[in-house]
């Protein structure tokens, strides 16, 4: 009797992301390189040509053997994003652009022209695994954590974009998609590359990066002893454990005290102010007893040491959530104030074109 053939079931395996020359260290630029036949000058060559020219196309480095440029572009510089969409606003000053990775997961980066500066907001993972309500990239869920590549290539297209507008960037801000300390080694890389003078990076000061987090408080205080100097925001949003336990989940892990102890651990180390960011939300945490509770638990925490940068909300498309009146955002600011913190609302950009992080890929989703 012939027996029923069996169905073989293959898991659906994701695929690593390509190696990208900002994956590698200066050591094993080299030594894949040396795979190729060249001399180990070429990977400082290749390296001014990504980092001080914002080239990532072989064809245009010309300085290099035209018979070894293509292989060059295949084992180093992958296509690792794909723009999909661009939209811009606010006359032109902000872009904010959707790019498709290899597998298919979705990035989004947003580009801010001010007339002292051009600040990049980029993304350090593909989605977000820490689930707060409020925000359109943690209804989505995370995909996956972003490679080094991923994170600088953004770095490197926007930079390429002012230097096309005869201008530069100046500013970065991990606050796209994704919590940059559940990223951990690839960020800390990232803003190393940024940082770095070329031909080792982008030569950003890092006085000039911030940082974004939940509240992941042992991430918070091993990037302290990092011993850099950039700036470190803390979305806290509330400033008592009730409601953020539902604003952000994470909280029933590490409490406000937790997170603010780690904060005044970090601005002890680096000498830098602590930024406290705040996106205000109409009748769930804009009341007087919170701006009150929130300038002083600030104010015995961290002292001077510390800013809160109040966000209007950019709702979501169907959400419950709405941003503050502007007599309600005006007063929270007098009332944090009166408790010795200084508070200041944030200019937001882009509020035609989708600006919750996360909206441009729930919409092509």
């Amino acid at each position: 009797m012939n027996q029923p053939a069996r169905l073989q079931f293959t898991p659906n395996r994701p695929t690593m992301p390509p190696t990208h020359f900002a994956d590698l260290t200066p050591e094993q630029r080299i030594a894949a390189l040396g795979e190729l036949g060249l001399p180990k000058f070429r990977a400082d060559q290749i390296a001014r040509h990504y980092f001080g020219r914002f080239e990532a196309d072989t064809s245009t480095m010309t300085d290099l053997p035209q018979a070894k440029r293509a292989e060059v572009a295949e084992k180093l510089f992958p296509e690792l994003m794909h723009p999909l969409r661009q939209h811009e606003t606010d006359d032109g000053q902000t872009t904010k652009s959707l790019w498709k990775l290899h597998d298919g997961t979705l990035l989004e980066s947003v580009l801010m022209r001010y007339p002292d500066r051009a600040t990049l907001c980029i993304s350090s993972q593909a989605g977000c695994g820490m689930n707060c309500p409020f925000c359109a990239t943690g209804q989505g869920g995370l995909d996956r954590n972003l490679t080094t590549g991923e994170i600088v290539d953004q770095v490197r297209a926007a930079a390429a974009m002012m230097a096309a507008e005869d201008s530069r960037l100046s500013n970065i801000v991990f606050m796209g998609m994704g919590e940059p300390l559940a990223n951990y080694k690839r960020v800390v890389s990232a803003v190393r590359q940024i940082t770095e003078p070329s031909p080792k990076g982008f030569g950003i000061s890092q006085r000039n990066v911030t940082v974004s987090t939940v509240g992941l408080a042992p991430a918070i205080r091993k990037l302290a002893d990092e011993d850099m100097s950039v700036t470190l925001a803390v979305s806290l949003h509330t400033p008592d454990d009730e409601l953020r336990d539902t604003l952000v989940p994470i909280n029933t892990r590490y409490s406000v005290d937790e997170v603010l102890d780690a904060a005044r651990y970090y601005a002890d180390k680096s000498g830098r102010r602590v930024s406290i960011e705040y996106a205000l939300i109409r009748d769930i945490n804009d009341h007087d007893f919170r701006a009150d509770m929130l300038g002083r638990k600030l104010h015995q925490a961290l002292g001077p040491k510390v800013h809160v940068n109040l966000i209007p909300l950019n709702p979501t498309p169907g959400s419950k959530w709405d941003a503050s009146p502007k007599a309600r955002q005006d007063e929270f600011v007098r009332r944090v104030r009166a408790q010795g913190v200084t508070c200041t609302v944030r200019d937001t950009k882009g509020q035609e074109i989708a600006a919750a992080c996360g909206q441009l890929a729930a919409e092509e989703r």
